[in-house]
């Protein structure tokens, strides 16, 4: 009788190889829409359009790089682009606050107005930590669905946006954004600062994820969460981790996109949920938690982005129907999805 290994080998290897075609089907996807978008128009594959496209993603692509460790292990954040507007309008009520405010009556400087830009940077990160980690702390020890509080976070956090701009917009003073301008608009080697960010933020996410106990962990426990609690996984910490991980994320994000208009208003950030969830399940992510790949949400966000700006340079379709579409994109996923896990 031949040993019990030699009939599972080859089905092991089989599993593999699927697995990996699996992980593949994002990339194909995106090289396809790039093919057919360079047929349908020739500006499509120019380099300043790549660049547009991969600039435009940085926002969304790294708050999907910390929504990807959140839907892992299980949970989900509804209330993210919330969360960025509020910090944006926070990061630019305080620095003009400290503009207004450094000047004394002998004509001094409190504070230089470079150390005032890198304080409204400051301020992001820990916004978006503590922010992430009031959310951890509810839905551990609160014993909440991460559903209804980050649905109520949502509504909270846009509705304080909006009484701090007294339902308009708050806008960065003129000389302070002409100092922070750069960390949107500046380029290194001829590639623009956001993409950089983004390409070290999801560096960095893939290495936690793939490469450190904690990553192993947040996998763990979206498979089976009473399994990881048996096997001393300390469940809770672990889960708010990844919700601070993903407020961090958030806080790089706005830090980014506050230059680009330099104003903050309570449509800021409108459906940014929306785009960063369906990155990371276009990107091979199970909703139902317990596998996915940082690498896999990347080319989901660049997919993405790809339809928007097809269907901005073709008019196959209205370009106010991309949400539609990105809605339909994680339906589908969804659906495909069906008792994975």
């Amino acid at each position: 009788m031949r040993p019990a290994h030699t009939d599972t080998a080859p089905a092991g290897r089989a599993m593999r190889i699927a697995h990996r075609l699996h992980g593949l089907g994002p990339l194909a996807g995106l090289i396809v829409l790039c093919i057919a978008g360079t047929l349908l128009n020739r500006d499509f594959a120019t380099v300043d359009n790549m660049m547009n496209v991969l600039t435009r993603t940085s926002f969304i692509g790294i708050i999907a790089v910390g929504m990807t460790f959140v839907i892992i292990s299980g949970g989900i954040d509804l209330s993210v682009g919330s969360m960025a507007a509020l910090i944006a309008g926070i990061m630019i009520w305080l620095m003009n606050a400290l503009a207004a405010t450094s000047v004394n009556h002998a004509g001094g400087h409190a504070f230089a107005p470079l150390t005032i830009v890198i304080i409204g940077i400051a301020s992001a990160f820990v916004l978006g930590g503590a922010f992430g980690c009031a959310h951890g702390l509810l839905i551990t020890k609160g014993r909440i669905e991460p559903f209804i509080v980050t649905l109520g976070t949502l509504g909270i956090f846009r509705a304080v946006l909006t009484w701090l701009a007294d339902g308009g917009a708050l806008t960065l003073d003129n000389n302070l954004s002409d100092l922070y301008g750069p960390v949107y608009y500046a380029s290194l080697f001829g590639v623009p600062v956001p993409i950089w960010v983004f390409l070290v933020v999801a560096a960095g996410g893939a290495l936690i994820l793939n490469r450190t106990a904690f990553g192993r962990h947040v996998q763990a426990i979206g498979s089976n969460e009473q399994v990881a609690r048996y096997a001393a996984i300390r469940v809770d910490t672990v889960k708010i981790v990844t919700y601070v991980l993903l407020g961090i994320c958030v806080g790089v994000a706005t830090v980014l996109y506050v230059p680009r208009l330099g104003s903050a208003t309570p449509t800021t950030g409108l459906l940014w949920e929306l785009e960063a969830i369906a990155a990371v399940v276009v990107g091979g992510t199970a909703l139902k938690g317990g596998e996915g790949r940082v690498a896999g949400t990347v080319i989901g966000a660049i997919l993405l982005s790809v339809i928007a700006n097809i269907l901005n340079l073709t008019s196959i379709i209205s370009v106010y129907l991309n949400a539609a579409v990105q809605g339909v994109v994680i339906i589908v996923v969804a659906f495909l999805q069906r008792g994975r896990r």
